[in-house]
């Protein structure tokens, strides 16, 4: 059928439509469902919670870490999507040691989330079904970055864990997310993708923007204390900390136009869009 070169730079070949599915990667798992691939997808993470309904009715093979191989062999899958990041390395090579095709993917931009789309439509022979979401995603990214020209980006904060803090740095899908929505990323400078920080680092900062996912740490109204105790932080004085869906920032699939609105409208107000 064809060959495509995955995330880890390997040549995957498609010999014929899959017609059994196991997706390692949740939001991806989301995108396979949008895609009208409901009745071919055969294997899901406990974690692959989109559509509720599509996915209750699959058989779960553990965690994004702790997939159970046998179970996953055992199912006989003509495809495997899984993700460089969100799977260990020995996992995924332990299924390629098997004989199964695996597609590995890793998107670190909202362009590499949307070609990402359309590889797995592509490869699943679903292309048409899928054709919407990539358009309308690829023109609300076009809408944003020409938004964006010759304005100057809000600092934003995004953490996704406490104890300790963590947040997001440059190369991650988040990172660029932010960016594409007119925000600058205030850990842009830090050479790891995930860096730990502290609050006190984080207030002299000075973001003007503070969002708080529910994923993959459960923010939520309890943290805004910790965060409105610095009052001369510019998002705290501007009332300006936002809880939010996770799943606006890092699920990238057939969400992202929707997210991307979402987000803008958040940062910049419905008039400014």
């Amino acid at each position: 059928m064809a060959t495509f070169i995955d995330a880890l730079q390997r040549p995957v070949e498609i010999k014929s439509q899959p017609r059994r599915i196991v997706s390692l990667v949740p939001s991806l798992t989301e995108a396979l469902f949008a895609f009208g691939l409901s009745e071919v997808v055969v294997g899901v993470t406990r974690f692959c919670v989109e559509p509720k309904k599509g996915v209750a009715r699959k058989a779960k093979v553990g965690g994004t870490k702790t997939p159970n191989l046998a179970q996953v062999r055992e199912m006989e899958p003509d495809l495997i999507i899984a993700n460089a990041e969100e799977n260990r390395r020995e996992d995924i090579e332990q299924l390629i040691a098997a004989g199964l095709t695996v597609f590995v993917t890793f998107p670190r931009t909202v362009a590499g989330a949307i070609e990402t789309m359309r590889q797995l439509a592509e490869m699943t022979g679903s292309l048409e079904a899928a054709r919407p979401l990539i358009e309308a995603a690829q023109a609300e990214l076009v809408e944003a970055q020409i938004a964006s020209q010759g304005r100057q980006p809000l600092r934003v904060f995004c953490p996704i864990w406490r104890n300790p803090w963590m947040t997001i740095g440059p190369d991650t899908y988040i990172h660029d997310f932010i960016a594409a929505c007119g925000g600058a990323n205030i850990y842009g400078d830090r050479w790891e993708r995930y860096p730990r920080v502290d609050v006190g680092e984080i207030a002299h900062r000075d973001p003007e923007v503070i969002l708080l996912p529910d994923e993959p740490y459960p923010f939520g109204p309890k943290h805004l204390l910790e965060l409105k105790a610095h009052e001369r932080v510019s998002a705290v004085r501007g009332g300006r900390i936002y809880l939010l869906e996770g799943k606006h920032l890092c699920w990238y699939g057939p969400r992202i136009a929707g997210s991307l609105r979402f987000v803008r409208r958040l940062l910049w107000g419905e008039d400014r869009l």
